[in-house]
């Protein structure tokens, strides 16, 4: 499938087969292919929570959920959280494959871009959350899986049953599994004339 059709593909799907599984070979060409995605500094400030205890998914579902079926059902279960503070963590590591003085040269700029900053700080964590996600969904597309992303459900307490450190943010779940129902029809795009400006508004 190509990337064009994988995007056009795609769609929130609500229904999985709760008996699929996926291979251990396929969650990690996911995962990997997810990590590919770009984040400003190549700070990689995601960091994945895979919800794979069925009683955990089974307590997110009826307690905190909405009972959405897919928290269950689906093969995977991606919460994304991003570290908002990785900026500040051995920042050389994010340059270590690059020329010294473009990794100098990036990591000294790094501090004095988020120092002070918090709400860009949490606004580039999230960011990278939403790139990732869609990385995610079409590579998952690609391997024949559907996708829902999702944030129905009670983040806080979510927050609080996977121990989510102070200096992280929480984002959306992804579930990936086998659609066992067609999704709802697209409701329709706005046209490009009423999202797309030259120049200014």
């Amino acid at each position: 499938m190509n990337t064009t059709e994988a995007i056009y593909k795609r769609r929130a799907v609500k229904h999985f087969d709760d008996k699929h599984s996926l291979t251990d070979a396929e969650e990690r060409k996911l995962l990997e292919a997810t990590i590919q995605a770009p984040t400003s500094f190549n700070i990689q400030h995601w960091r994945f929570v895979i919800l794979r205890d069925p009683e955990l998914r089974a307590k997110i579902r009826k307690e905190l959920g909405n009972d959405q079926a897919q928290i269950t059902d689906a093969s995977l279960l991606v919460l994304f959280t991003a570290d908002v503070k990785a900026w500040q963590k051995n920042p050389e590591r994010y340059w270590v494959n690059a020329p010294k003085e473009v990794a100098d040269l990036l990591v000294g700029w790094m501090g004095p871009f988020h120092e002070g900053r918090e709400r860009l700080q949490r606004d580039e964590a999230q960011r990278s959350i939403g790139i990732a996600m869609q990385t995610l969904m079409l590579a998952a597309q690609d391997l024949g899986y559907q996708s829902c992303p999702m944030i129905g459900f009670d983040i806080e307490k979510v927050a609080e049953l996977i121990n989510l450190p102070e200096d992280h943010a929480m984002g959306p779940m992804v579930a990936i599994g086998k659609g066992i129902k067609d999704p709802w029809p697209k409701p329709g795009q706005l046209p490009l004339e009423e999202l797309v400006f030259e120049n200014s508004f």
